[in-house]
């Protein structure tokens, strides 16, 4: 197998992950595409017999490290994303949040997450209670659940509530959707991707970003599908079936970036 063959099964999750550390689909891709450029003028960058993915993490990471750390000079205009991150990142540490990510979303366990952030386990499991503490504390959020499975609905709404968000409605079709978007006006929305009434959860989220300016969290089954880099695409992506800790993970890494909640 070729190092394109092998490398290719893990874009659209190193993509998924390249958005979620910086905050946008053109930052995250842009990670990525540095890790690619590398790995054509330097193949033997990764050592193809060990742990590939965790290898392809580690070079995100690193070049997400190298980007936050290059001052913009006074003439240079900084990123919306960046400029909220900032604020954030006064009060939690990067590498916290990096380590939680990967644990709670991209599914690595402790000691592969320390290979790839150059900590221990335990280091990583004290990093992971830090950024969960933390970024908690600073985001709130009125939520609303686009979903037409009840069972789901119910599961997430409990677990946002038990987050200590408040959950303004829960739609099941595009309809009801932008009509509770328009009523609620909410800080976070949670859409499934197929509705009740077999209409598109992506086009009920384009007609609400069409009246108001919202962070939205996309629920598929399958992601690689909506991750081929080509078209504007979603920057935050849970996959079904989740884990309580995953979608805890991505409401709170999306409000991370949400200005509306950054502390005075």
């Amino acid at each position: 197998m070729s190092l394109g063959q092998a490398i290719a099964p893990h874009l659209p999750y190193l993509r998924r992950y390249g958005r979620a550390i910086s905050g946008s689909q053109t930052s995250g891709d842009g990670l990525v595409a540095q890790l690619l450029e590398t790995l054509v003028a330097h193949p033997d960058a990764v050592d193809t017999s060990g742990d590939l993915r965790v290898q392809l993490y580690r070079m995100v990471h690193d070049n997400f490290g190298l980007a936050a750390g290059q001052t913009p000079g006074s003439d240079e205009q900084v990123a919306p994303e960046i400029a909220i991150a900032d604020a954030r990142l006064r009060r939690i540490p990067s590498l916290a949040r990096q380590a939680l990510l990967l644990t709670a979303v991209e599914g690595f366990n402790h000691e592969e997450t320390g290979r790839i952030i150059g900590r221990d386990a335990a280091e990583v499991d004290r990093l992971i209670h830090e950024a969960t503490d933390e970024i908690d504390r600073q985001t709130r959020a009125r939520i609303l659940i686009i979903e037409d499975e009840p069972i789901i609905a119910m599961d997430i709404e409990m677990i946002v509530r038990d987050l200590g968000h408040d959950v303004v409605a829960v739609a099941t079709t595009h309809s009801e959707a932008v009509a509770e978007a328009q009523k609620h006006q909410p800080g976070l929305v949670l859409a499934d991707i197929q509705l009740a009434d077999n209409s598109s959860g992506i086009e009920a989220v384009q007609e609400i970003l069409g009246s108001m300016s919202v962070p939205v969290i996309f629920i598929t089954a399958f992601p690689e599908r909506l991750l081929t880099g080509d078209r504007p695409e979603p920057a935050f992506l849970l996959t079904k079936p989740y884990q309580p800790a995953t979608l805890r993970a991505a409401i709170s890494q999306v409000l991370f970036f949400d200005e509306s909640t950054v502390p005075a």
